[in-house]
């Protein structure tokens, strides 16, 4: 991806979460200067701020997702079973743009629709040797009822609606419609080594520096 492109999916993305009264924390508009002077922080430690992703290849709008670490728990914490063993994340996906299938060890997540269209839902088991269990029922919490669906789904959920997904659950979705804001609370989140993805796909974009950053991502941490 270009800089300039990341900068305008910054702004109109930043744009979009305040349509829905959503506010992001004032670090999140420190210039890359004035970031990098709190180098020393949870902001840099914990991959705290904005990420922009085409996954490597290079089609943002086809392929890609829009992300804001807002917190995050440690993850040393997790094995003591106390401590800060939580995350929250800020995203959105455009219409009928790709999140590609991917699951995590470690992650548990509720996924929420925020506002604005459906996101659809692409959900299969783990088979024992963690690959897709392409033959077996799925079966998910949505808003605290067990709904069982038969392998891929789809699982809709409109505004206001939620999922959670537990580690090993294997998952993509689009929005339909419209643009959706997403919330994503979870356990600890770590994108370096908790992302297991069906194809052999990159987690962060390759960026082409063709102008200067409008704030910095967290892969230029």
């Amino acid at each position: 991806m270009k800089r300039s492109e990341v900068n305008n999916i910054l702004r109109e993305g930043d744009e979009f979460m305040r349509s829905f009264g959503f506010h992001l924390p004032p670090f999140a508009y420190l210039s890359p200067d004035k970031l990098r002077e709190k180098s020393g922080s949870r902001i840099f430690s914990a991959r705290l701020g904005w990420d922009i992703t085409d996954y490597g290849r290079g089609n943002f709008a086809e392929f890609g997702l829009f992300l804001f670490t807002v917190r995050n728990g440690e993850i040393g914490d997790l094995g003591k079973g106390g401590g800060l063993l939580y995350a929250e994340k800020i995203m959105i996906t455009r219409r009928d743009q790709i999140s590609p299938m991917h699951r995590h060890n470690l992650k548990a997540e509720d996924i929420v629709n925020r506002g604005g269209g459906t996101i659809v839902l692409e959900l299969y088991s783990a088979a024992a040797d963690g690959s897709i269990d392409r033959d077996s029922d799925v079966a998910v919490q949505v808003d605290g009822e067990l709904k069982t669906l038969p392998p891929g789904g789809p699982l809709k959920l409109d505004p206001g609606e939620s999922v959670t997904l537990m580690p090993g659950v294997w998952h993509g979705f689009t929005a339909e419609g419209s643009d959706c804001l997403i919330g994503e609370i979870s356990t600890v989140n770590d994108d370096l080594t908790d992302n297991v993805f069906e194809q052999p796909i990159g987690r962060f974009s390759d960026i082409e520096e063709d102008e200067p950053p409008l704030y910095l991502l967290v892969s230029d941490y």
